[in-house]
């Protein structure tokens, strides 16, 4: 059985040099919206790179962008070395990243909660993206980080979930995730931008959003719809 083409599909996002540094790119990712970046991948082709609607922000205003560091794991009743590699995990977590937890399905545990969110931050961790469970969800606001999970639960993970590893491919609903890819969350939902992709779908929802600008003035000006649109508008 040959596989190299897929296994080099799976490992050559992380390796992609891109002609900004990570903090630009992420500040600027951060200055646009998650619809106009959606945009921007249809026209590539890519219909499919929004993660499922049920996984939200804890608030309506919450937004982030950075870097996806991503992590694996199972319901698994096993305790033992279970803390230790959780801690190594945390350890390599990198600057501008956020943690992006594939669960295998979850209902039960939460996966990020307080202290979790302190070590991630103290790591240069911009926000997590649980397919899973958050707890402490108070003293989580109250530190401003960005959090978009698909349900809150006092149940902790250990005894019941267990990590199987990180920095690896993910799969979140139909979505495909390699780390070093781009995660975008705001009050629309996450989206995910292959890190190939990273420069030029950013440019281009730069201009929607400045072009946007444009269209609003023409609305706003009494317009007709079908006159915005002849002069290269849309709805």
């Amino acid at each position: 059985m040959q596989l190299e083409n897929l296994k080099k599909a799976r490992e050559e996002s992380t390796a992609i040099q891109l002609p900004i540094s990570d903090q630009e790119l992420i500040e600027r990712y951060e200055a646009v919206f998650t619809a106009a970046v959606n945009d921007v991948l249809r026209e590539k082709g890519y219909l499919y790179q929004t993660l499922p609607n049920s996984i939200q922000g804890l608030t309506m205003d919450m937004k982030v962008a950075g870097i996806a560091f991503t992590i694996k794991g199972s319901k698994n009743l096993l305790i033992e070395n279970e803390m230790p590699e959780r801690a190594k995990m945390l350890d390599a977590i990198t600057p501008y990243s956020i943690c992006v937890w594939d669960t295998s399905g979850d209902d039960e545990s939460a996966q990020w909660g307080e202290i979790m969110t302190m070590a991630s931050m103290g790591r240069g961790c911009r926000g997590a993206v649980v397919d899973g469970g958050v707890r402490d969800t108070d003293r989580i606001l109250k530190m401003k980080f960005p959090v978009f999970a698909r349900y809150r639960c006092s149940n902790g993970m250990l005894g019941r979930f267990r990590m199987i590893g990180y920095q690896m491919p993910i799969q979140i609903g139909n979505v495909n995730i390699a780390p070093g890819d781009i995660i975008m969350g705001d009050i629309d939902g996450v989206i995910v931008v292959p890190r190939a992709l990273a420069v030029e779908v950013l440019e281009k929802a730069e201009y929607i959003r400045d072009n946007e600008k444009e269209i609003k003035k023409m609305v706003l000006s009494g317009l007709r719809a079908t006159e915005i649109v002849e002069k290269g508008g849309y709805f």
